[in-house]
This record gives C-alpha cells, sequence and structure tokens, in this order.
C-alpha cells in the first residue's frame, strides 16, 4: 500500500529467514477477525468534538483501520478522545498532541480524519496533503471558495485521497433518489430542491474572558486562520457557529454543502454548477446554463415542523427531484416518497438507513486508500456543489442576483463579490 508498507514486509521477510523461529501472534497475522498489521491503514485525527467522535465510532469498528494518534487545542476533548480510543482497543497506545503538526511528521500514520471547526478545514486538509496524508474531512471543507479551490488544487497535485464529509452520498436512500432521477423515469429533470437553515449573519464579539493556560486550550491555534478576537468559553463550546468569522456561506453551508451536493449529482452536474442565483426572503433560485432550477429553500424549523413545502416524517436535510412526469422526495429517515403509485411500489424496498451514518462513506475513504481510486466526493466533486453554495450565500449577502462562470469559478461584472472570494487569513503559525 505505502512505501513504508513495502520496507516493513521486506524487512520482515529478511529477518525471517536469518533469526531464530519465534513467536509471532494470529492476531499480527490476521487471523480470525483481525487484520495483519502491514494491511491495516493507521489513522490520526485533527480535532475531536461531538461530531468527530461520532464518525470516529463509526471507524474504530472497521478492522483495517488503526486509530493511534489524536490531535486537539483542548485538554479536556483530547482526553476523552483517548478514553474512547484506548478502551475500544483494551491499551493505552493512543497518542495525544496539542499541535497537530506533530501528529502530521509522523511517518507511520497514513491518513487523517479532520473534525475541527469549519475555519480549520481547509488548511489542516493542505498541510496533511502535503505531510503525505489521505484525508476524510468534516464540512463544509472550506469557508471560502478561495479555499475549496486551494483544497482541490493541492490534491490533485499531491495524488492525495479525498472524501469530503457528505456522507449522503453514500446513504441507500439517497442514492437511490439520484438515481430514479437520472433514470428518466420523472420524465426531463427541471427543478431540484434543496433545504437549508434559514441564512444568519453574526459579526458580534462575545465579551472578553481571561486565556486559559495553553495546556488547557490554546486559543491562539484553536483561532488557527480566523481573524483574532478575546477567549470565550462559549466559542470553544461550539459557540462559534453563525460567527462569519468562524462559519461559512452565512450559514447556508451546514444543511447545503449535503442538499445542494445531492442536487448536483441528480443532475449529472458534478463538473459544472448552476451559473446564475437570485435570492430571496425564503430561497435562492440557482439555474443551471440548460435551464435547471436549483432552488435552495429556507425552512424556519429545520429540525421541526417542515410541513406543508416538506413531509416531516421524511427528516432532516431533505431533497426533491422535479420531472415532466413526477417527483421524488427523500430524507434523513430513509423513506423515499414518490408523486406516482407505480414508482412508489418500485421504490418500496430500499434499505432503510439513516442519513447521519457515516459507515459506508468511510468505508469508501480507506477502500480508496488502498486502491488509490477517486472517493465518492473527492476534492473536485467536493469544490463544485461548495462553491455553488458559496456563491448561492453570497447573493443571499448581497441581496442581489449574481452570474458566475463556471469554468473561471469569477462572478461576472461584480468586483464586490469576486473579493468575496476570499478572506484574509491572519498567521498563527
Amino acid at each position: 500500500m505505502t512505501d513504508r508498507r513495502s520496507f516493513l514486509s521486506t524487512t520482515l521477510a529478511a529477518g525471517a529467514a536469518l533469526a531464530t523461529p519465534a513467536f509471532v501472534s494470529s492476531q499480527a497475522l490476521g487471523a480470525g477477525d483481525s487484520v495483519a498489521a502491514s494491511e491495516r491503514i493507521t489513522l490520526g485525527v485533527i480535532g475531536i468534538g461531538p461530531r468527530c467522535t461520532y464518525d470516529l465510532k463509526a471507524i474504530l469498528k472497521l478492522k483495517d483501520v488503526q486509530c493511534v494518534a489524536i490531535a486537539d487545542v483542548q485538554q479536556s476533548r483530547r482526553d476523552a478522545g483517548k478514553k474512547l480510543v484506548d478502551d475500544h482497543y483494551g491499551n493505552q497506545d493512543c497518542t495525544l498532541y496539542h499541535d497537530f503538526r506533530e501528529l502530521l511528521a509522523r511517518d507511520d500514520i497514513d491518513a487523517v480524519l479532520i473534525a475541527t471547526g469549519d475555519r480549520w478545514h481547509a488548511a489542516a486538509s493542505i498541510l496533511a496533503a502535503e505531510a503525505g496524508k489521505d484525508v476524510y474531512s468534516e464540512k463544509p471543507c472550506g469557508i471560502t471558495i478561495r479555499d475549496c479551490q486551494l483544497l482541490d488544487e493541492t490534491f490533485q497535485r499531491t495524488g492525495r485521497i479525498f472524501q469530503a464529509g457528505t456522507q449522503r452520498r453514500s446513504v441507500p436512500n439517497f442514492i437511490q433518489a439520484v438515481q430514479v432521477a437520472q433514470s428518466g423515469k420523472l420524465g426531463e429533470l427541471k427543478e431540484l430542491q434543496a433545504t437549508a437553515y434559514l441564512p444568519t449573519l453574526d459579526n458580534t464579539w462575545l465579551p472578553a474572558q481571561p486565556t486559559p493556560d495553553n495546556a488547557v486550550c490554546n486559543w491562539n491555534m484553536w483561532l488557527g486562520p480566523a481573524p483574532w478576537r478575546p477567549f470565550n468559553q462559549k466559542y470553544v463550546d461550539g459557540g462559534w457557529r453563525g460567527q462569519y468569522d468562524f462559519d461559512s456561506g452565512a450559514r447556508l453551508l451546514d444543511w447545503g454543502a449535503h442538499t445542494l451536493d445531492l442536487c448536483q449529482w441528480a443532475a449529472g452536474a458534478d463538473d459544472t454548477m448552476p451559473v446564475k442565483y437570485e435570492p430571496s426572503q425564503t430561497a435562492i433560485t440557482c439555474t443551471y446554463a440548460n435551464g435547471v432550477r436549483l432552488t435552495v429553500d429556507f425552512l424556519e424549523e429545520p429540525f421541526g415542523d417542515r410541513s406543508p413545502r416538506w413531509l416531516t416524517r421524511l427528516g432532516t436535510c431533505p431533497v426533491r427531484f422535479i420531472g415532466d412526469d413526477g417527483s421524488v422526495e427523500t430524507g434523513d429517515e430513509g423513506e423515499i416518497v414518490a408523486s406516482s403509485p407505480t414508482l412508489q411500489k418500485e421504490l418500496a424496498s430500499n434499505q432503510r438507513v439513516r442519513g447521519l451514518d457515516v459507515t459506508a462513506h468511510a468505508r469508501n475513504f480507506f477502500d480508496c486508500i488502498k486502491s488509490r481510486e477517486q472517493t465518492t466526493c473527492n476534492s473536485t466533486v467536493m469544490r463544485r456543489s461548495h462553491v455553488a453554495c458559496h456563491a448561492a450565500a453570497l447573493s443571499w449577502i448581497l441581496n442581489r442576483t449574481l452570474a458566475i462562470d463556471p469554468a473561471t469559478e469569477t462572478f461576472v461584472d461584480d468586483d464586490e463579490a469576486n473579493r468575496l472570494r476570499s478572506r484574509a487569513k491572519r498567521d498563527w503559525t
């Protein structure tokens, strides 16, 4: 799989020929349910909050993956992560780091799971790729258009494997709904409907509190590339969400990175994006060059009653695909609802898996590490759907229609919008 593994295999073979026979455990040789050490993918974790813990619990069940290290700027989260990993393996081997660059410097780590706050996703992914690691990054993978471009360019240049954490591309009901949209069973596709929170912009600062010792929480590293501001415990407890400096696209990418991405996939548009974005009080209407519409619908109660426009029982992150001859709608509860009884009967046997489950998506990532093939949501697929999300968000922020050239990912005749494609980065080093 890697030069390190080839070297290990060769060295072990040579040693076996020269040395006195020694005991080697059946587990090390891969007996039973275990996997030989030379075939295991070693994993490091960068940023271990609630979402990462959810991801990691699924990954720890994979027999050919071994988590060996965790980096986080907060002591409490480092310690909780180590307990999770060590309890699973029944040892004390998981190494902790304050600074993720020390983790990246290890030659024995093949891949990293990045689940920091949004402001760090692109920078950490790029540094990991430069260090020779394959990357699974939680979404949104970049809080600006330029972040997403640089991330994709880096992974194309380095040849590392990347998987965006848009796991709904690996969940059966979403896959089946996309297949129906692409099969022609809905007739000619006319509209794709995504959902998102009501967008918000917040630039306020919380009151300054005493900055903790770096061992407890390294505030400089926590901020990373984001602009400096005084420490407040609420930020590190999750209160950074919705803050413009730390979040992305007026929060549109929280769900849009999933739902707009699924619409891109259904439209067969992974290599392009809508060319026009028109905001309103209730939605953003995005239009492809071929005239197909992609509507991002704002939900006042995204986790509550989503009627009458959406079927609440279908769950969070709902999407709908509409053609001349019918429609399908699905969400995180795993059910698909079709507009015609005939099509509904065809869909009745679909496997029910909740859209939050990362198991299949992670499995795809680790399989691609072995094969060196592209993942389900590789860096270029991510780039196109994320840039479309950012363009939609900027149309709402600026409160005007924007046109974008998909070839250059620049806005047409709009200098202000083009300036907002990137943000100044703070020197956190």
